[in-house]
């Protein structure tokens, strides 16, 4: 691979949402090795935290219905209908869900924060891997799941850090992406 290739692959990794996903399958296959590469993400001391389950079919749609659940107990004079019927939606128009998790180490041998940004090196190394298979993808947070026990079955010190919806877009669909100039952001010492 040439840098220009890298260069291209990351300089062209977007939020792609569900309201652009078509019906076609991502193959199993396809999303093993977007697990596979998230696999090999940086970890400190080979702490390895990332955790990821995988959600088709019927179990998105009990995901859907949860998350709907959740944001009725929730929102409270912020409810909103469209909301409500958005949540169950995103997850219909995904192909694929994954849970983005977090095993924390039980020695506790590197700082958390060390150990969440591997978890966010794991779900770079998939958003890449997505863009690159053309497959659209975001990862959302939402309040209602971040940190839930309950509908994972999540284990002693492992929490839940968000949802990466996936799909393949719409045939020509190409969000373009802006960044200000990094000139503005570093400093040469």
């Amino acid at each position: 691979m040439t840098p220009e290739a890298v260069h291209q692959l990351i300089r062209n990794r977007r939020s792609i949402f569900p309201n652009t996903y078509t019906d076609k399958v991502i193959p199993k296959e396809v999303i093993q090795e977007i697990l596979e590469n998230a696999n090999w993400a940086p970890t400190h001391r080979m702490t390895e935290p990332w955790r990821f389950k995988v959600l088709k079919g019927d179990a998105k749609k009990r995901l859907g219905v949860f998350l709907q659940e959740q944001y009725s107990l929730t929102a409270g004079e912020k409810f909103s209908e469209m909301k409500h019927k958005k949540i169950l939606k995103k997850t219909e128009q995904s192909d694929t869900i994954i849970a983005i998790c977090m095993q924390r180490d039980p020695k506790e041998s590197v700082p958390e924060w060390e150990e969440i940004s591997s978890v966010a090196m794991a779900v770079q190394n998939m958003w890449l891997s997505c863009s690159a298979y053309g497959i659209g993808c975001y990862w959302s947070s939402p309040g209602t799941i971040v940190g839930d026990k309950g509908f994972f079955n999540l284990n002693e010190g492992e929490t839940c850090l968000g949802l990466l919806y996936m799909g393949y877009p719409v045939e020509g669909f190409e969000p373009q992406g802006k960044r200000k100039e990094i000139a503005d952001k570093v400093e040469w010492m």
